[in-house]
């Protein structure tokens, strides 16, 4: 069974991934307003009355925003851990309970054909997670919203096909950024704040020696990176190690203003 995947927009101004196999179309967040993401849905030929969930990550705003318009007007299942529902309650609204799913993070649990993985992750919210997702012998991940990468986490993301990896920041840039207060700062450097380039490079490292061959760099910050840099310090690091970009590695960007590529993993 051929597993999809698209970025249709990722970063601090909001964030969703497409996901289909089978007969089965998911988002992973709908951080955008429900009328963007319907566009960009029709910008790969998928209308959203054809999807069968929407998996979320956290409650932070550009996570949520649309989940609640989407949900309550194509009928949309909402899949989120209690917690998060909770959290996220003022900003989604109400989700008709036929269409509220709760799971258990760290679990794992099936949305028609695709199976799902809800992995717990490091950022300052109520009880983030990253997911894996599975068709047959294929699957692909997004993590992103991590202040670090433990060894649960690189388990539960080991020999994925295809994987969004956050690549939020680089360090410099942020802590020159005279826009931005210290405290701010100090919760993006944290423990629970954001990967940055040369974190989401070493994080690759580790992904590649248990066979992850694809990766999407994904959630750049409008203020604190670039598409360019994020790039080049991420291929930087890797050839350092002796993994080569575009040969060991296949690298692409997710963005935060259109679609990005769409990948067929078969």
């Amino acid at each position: 069974m051929k597993l999809e995947f698209c970025s249709l927009n990722s970063g601090s101004n909001g964030n969703v991934s497409f996901v289909s196999a089978g007969g089965t179309r998911l988002l992973i967040d709908a951080g955008l307003p429900g009328r963007s993401i319907t566009a960009m849905l029709d910008q790969i030929g998928v209308l959203p009355e054809t999807l069968n969930g929407i998996l979320v990550t956290h409650e932070h705003l550009d996570h949520v925003k649309g989940v609640g318009v989407l949900s309550r007007k194509y009928r949309i299942p909402v899949y989120a851990n209690e917690a998060t529902w909770q959290a996220m309650y003022r900003t989604v609204g109400d989700v008709p309970p036929h269409l509220r799913r709760v799971f258990e993070s760290e679990s794992d649990f099936f949305v028609g054909d695709i199976g799902v993985l809800a992995i717990p992750i490091s950022h300052d919210t109520v009880e983030p997670v990253a997911y894996r997702l599975f068709a047959g012998s294929r699957s692909i991940a997004v993590a992103t919203d991590m202040g670090r990468v433990t060894k649960p986490v690189l388990r539960h993301l080991a020999g994925a096909d295809l994987i969004l990896l956050e690549s939020n920041h680089d360090p410099d840039m942020l802590r020159h950024n005279t826009r931005y207060p210290e405290a701010l700062k100090r919760r993006i450097l944290g423990i629970k704040g954001h990967l940055s380039n040369l974190t989401s490079a070493q994080t690759l490292l580790a992904l590649h020696e248990t066979g992850v061959r694809q990766a999407v760099l994904g959630h750049l910050s409008g203020d604190n990176n670039t598409p360019e840099l994020a790039m080049q310090t991420v291929m930087d690091e890797l050839r350092r190690q002796g993994v080569r970009p575009g040969q060991d590695i296949r690298l692409e960007m997710a963005w935060r203003d259109r679609v990005g590529g769409y990948f067929t993993i078969e």
